[in-house]
């Protein structure tokens, strides 16, 4: 099965501080690597991931631009990755949801992820905001949270 990434689950792999951590990398370590399972992963993701890793008001210890840059590639070329890229029916389905679920621009970024991850057959997704995904009611979300 491949799973989608949502930037919420990167952002605790990668910074230690985050809440989450000990259970993202350990379910990463178990679930996806020795399973040999892979991540779905779209452009998006990546520079929301530079966003929020390098902002110093969401963490005391955040990354500085180069190792975000680095961490961010790292994942991008990572073998157990499959990109996955917005396209014209991603597109389409973004609109029909921003219209069909009269959702408001908070909820842009969300729904284009996930209408780039429906379109291209990602059913599950890694995330610390599944009500971000219920309301598409197509997703198998992975959770963690503290």
């Amino acid at each position: 099965m491949i799973k989608g990434v949502d930037t919420t689950f990167l952002i605790q792999v990668e910074i230690q501080e985050h809440q989450s951590h000990d259970a993202a990398v350990s379910y990463l370590q178990s679930e996806i690597v020795r399973e040999n399972n892979q991540l779905a992963l779209a452009p998006q993701v990546i520079a929301e991931f530079i966003h929020i890793a390098t902002d110093p008001r969401r963490f005391e210890r955040c990354l500085g631009m180069d190792q975000a840059l680095a961490k961010a590639e790292f994942w991008w070329n990572a073998k157990e990755v499959k990109r996955i890229f917005p396209n014209v029916d991603s597109l389409a389905l973004f609109h029909q949801w921003m219209e069909g679920h009269q959702l408001g621009r908070k909820r842009i970024l969300d729904t284009m992820l996930a209408a780039t991850y429906h379109a291209a057959g990602i059913t599950s997704i890694l995330s610390s905001n599944a009500r971000d995904y219920a309301v598409f009611q197509c997703f198998d979300i992975t959770e963690f949270s503290s």
